[in-house]
């Protein structure tokens, strides 16, 4: 998905992509152990991450307060894409065979201020920037078939300053390309792709975009899309929570020089998410609404069961946002505290050395809803049941922090 700019000409060419027959990970046999997964769970807690940004969508409504903005236009995204994007495409509300709660956006064959269909984007950007991390969204795409091109991705939060591509672009998941068209694989080829460069140069400017034909639908049910990004690379993944085991189905590395062109100059800031539903445009090379046969029998849904931010708290992790995280930006050293009782019920109490000068406890969306200084217990009887973040901070203000359960 590009950006509200010129046209990118290295959609017109089917060469551009490194296309893969070869999915992430070959369906298990009855023999493999793996776990069904549960709804808002992912791909989880581990190799040190912890959620410092989560959206669940489940309370009906849209946070357009701390979250998200909406965006309204017609330009065509940059792609000649044929949608106008409304408010009213978007909601959040419950899927229909899973009753998860989800973010919806809605694409519809009907005509609005000169276009020929409407649809829905919105974004993080300047409620929620993110620099390293693990990226993750849980979707259900639609069927895209012929003309609808759903993504999930992001941009350099200093598009503003520089634009589009010296701020840096990464496709964590398109579908609905030309070549998945022709070749009758609508449901199983998707993309990966990083965008960058110091301008537009009339379409030659840096890119690496790879396509994959997975071994099953990705049109079906709900899927995992995981980008692992960190100081030496951008890693993208598929159902990390069925298959753990998977390889990425896109990775580039970015540790380079630091020179213009090269893509580590372009992929060590923070970017914000964007979920859209575009309808025709240059992926799909289709531009014309009688040909979008996607619409053809009523409106089209894009799902979002959640999307989740992970951080380990180590050296270079940023992460800005209206509301507030649990995890330091500092480097993670060796713990010098542990907590007790796991799970808690009446009191939560620290060990260590010395009395922690700040204890700090957190909702699992980054609330903070106790805050004591100089004590190594904290009553927590009053908490509901659930998964909490505490962070301690010592006399020195080295941070860390633990998970605990309150039963």
């Amino acid at each position: 998905m590009k950006t509200n700019l010129l046209l990118l000409s290295f959609f017109f060419s089917t060469s551009i992509f490194a296309a893969c027959s070869v999915s992430p990970e070959p369906l298990p046999n009855d023999e493999d152990e793996t776990e069904t997964p549960l709804t808002d769970i992912g791909s989880g807690e581990i190799n040190g991450y912890k959620v410092v940004w989560e959206d669940k969508f489940n309370d009906g409504t849209l946070d357009e307060t701390n979250r998200w903005s909406v965006e309204v236009n017609g330009n065509g995204g940059g792609n000649s894409e044929l949608q106008y994007y409304r408010r009213e495409n978007i909601s959040v509300g419950t899927e229909p065979v899973s009753g998860a709660g989800c973010l919806i956006i809605t694409a519809k064959k009907e005509s609005f201020s000169g276009k020929t269909c409407t649809s829905g984007r919105l974004t993080t950007q300047n409620k929620m920037t993110v620099k390293y991390g693990k990226i993750e969204a849980r979707i259900k795409l639609p069927k895209t078939a012929n003309g609808l091109w759903p993504a999930f991705w992001m941009l350099g939060a200093d598009i503003t300053t520089y634009g589009w591509p010296k701020c840096g672009e990464t496709d964590i998941l398109e579908m609905g390309n030309a070549n998945g068209i022709k070749n009758n694989t609508q449901e199983k080829y998707f993309n990966g792709a990083c965008h960058w460069g110091e301008s537009w140069n009339n379409g030659s400017y840096p890119n690496y975009a790879k396509a994959t034909t997975n071994a099953y639908s990705l049109q079906d049910d709900f899927h995992l899309y995981t980008l692992i990004w960190d100081e030496t690379a951008i890693k993208m993944y598929l159902d990390l929570d069925k298959y753990p085991n998977n390889t990425p189905y896109y990775e580039m590395a970015i540790n380079g020089e630091d020179v213009a062109g090269n893509p580590r100059r372009y992929f060590h800031k923070q970017g914000f998410v964007i979920f859209n539903l575009a309808v025709g445009g240059n992926f799909p090379q289709i531009w014309d609404i009688t040909k979008i046969t996607a619409l053809a029998a009523g409106d089209a849904k894009m799902y979002v069961d959640f999307i989740k931010v992970y951080q380990k708290g180590a050296t270079g992790e940023e992460l800005n946002s209206k509301i507030k995280t649990a995890l330091p930006s500092v480097s993670a050293a060796a713990k010098q505290f542990e907590i007790y009782p796991v799970p808690a019920n009446g009191y939560l109490k620290i060990k260590g050395e010395a009395t922690p000068a700040i204890v700090n406890i957190y909702s699992m969306n980054g609330q903070q809803l106790i805050s004591q200084k100089n004590t190594n217990q904290l009553a927590v009887t009053d908490l509901q049941s659930g998964n909490y973040t505490v962070q301690i901070i010592d006399i020195n203000g080295k941070s860390e922090t633990h998970t605990f359960i309150k039963k």
